[in-house]
């Protein structure tokens, strides 16, 4: 057999080379890149893998120091809010022990006694003080005369008549000459400014500015609102049939650039 019949029976694959080429390029369109290529990236991933469980590894003992630290900071800031926290409760006992007295002293205050009567209101450093006075002032004197006076006289005497009818006309004349009863109230007005940077000094001027018959101004502080802002609050005594709350706002609101708002905090009746 010579060698022509020998290669012609032989069973080789000439054209591997382009099937090798063609499979080639058919990763490179899938996988954008050669088998070499990818099997090169899983060595460098997985290089890249162990060198960050050694740096892992290696920072263990640093991250648990910061972590001894961050729980001893966070024991502080506990035992500091626990402090706070027992603090409050004493201050909030201290004030509702001083609230149950004023309270009681309040009650005290509105319950005249038997022997007493109420009598114009005073102001003193903005706190009201109510005097007393004796229960039998003038008109009961008045009414103790008018039980003396004996107006059923007998009708048979004349002189008994005439008497009686000048009694009367006695009576009737005290009666006219005493003074009517004004009533009059206590108000306390809140007078809000637009920002912390308003003159509360020329607030008060213009608001005490405000001049009526039958208003009389009283104390004034400057309370706390928040963020730096106070509003000024004012007592003031009116007469119920001269002047209002409506009159009072009207007229302090008027000073638009100084005031914001007027509100009425406690309106009492003298």
């Amino acid at each position: 057999m010579s060698a022509l019949d020998f290669l012609a029976q032989e069973r080789i694959w000439f054209d591997k080379p382009r099937y090798d080429e063609a499979e080639r390029r058919f990763y490179e369109r899938v996988n954008g890149s050669s088998p070499q290529d990818v099997s090169s990236n899983n060595i460098l991933q997985d290089i890249a893998r162990a060198r960050e469980n050694i740096q892992k590894s290696l920072a263990g003992p640093v991250q648990n120091s910061s972590s001894a630290a961050e729980q001893a900071e966070l024991v502080s800031r506990i035992k500091g809010l626990e402090l706070e926290n027992s603090t409050l409760h004493k201050v909030v006992g201290d004030l509702r022990a001083a609230l149950s007295k004023l309270e009681s002293r309040v009650a005290v205050l509105e319950k005249p006694p038997p022997s007493a009567a109420a009598a114009p209101v005073a102001y003193t450093n903005g706190n009201v003080v109510q005097k007393k006075t004796p229960v039998k002032d003038e008109e009961e004197e008045e009414e103790d005369d008018d039980d003396d006076m004996d107006l059923f006289g007998s009708d048979d005497d004349d002189e008994a008549e005439k008497l009686k009818e000048q009694r009367i006309r006695e009576y009737a004349q005290r009666k006219a000459k005493k003074p009517a009863l004004i009533a009059k109230s206590s108000i306390l007005l809140d007078v809000k400014p637009w920002d912390d940077e308003t003159d509360m000094s020329q607030l008060e001027t213009c608001v005490r500015s405000v001049v009526a018959d039958g208003l009389l101004w009283g104390a004034s502080k400057l309370v706390p609102v928040g963020y730096g802002i106070n509003k000024l609050q004012i007592s003031c005594v009116v007469e119920d049939d001269k002047v209002g709350t409506d009159l009072l706002e009207d007229e302090i609101t008027k000073f638009e650039d100084l005031v914001q708002s007027v509100d009425v905090a406690a309106f009492n009746k003298i």
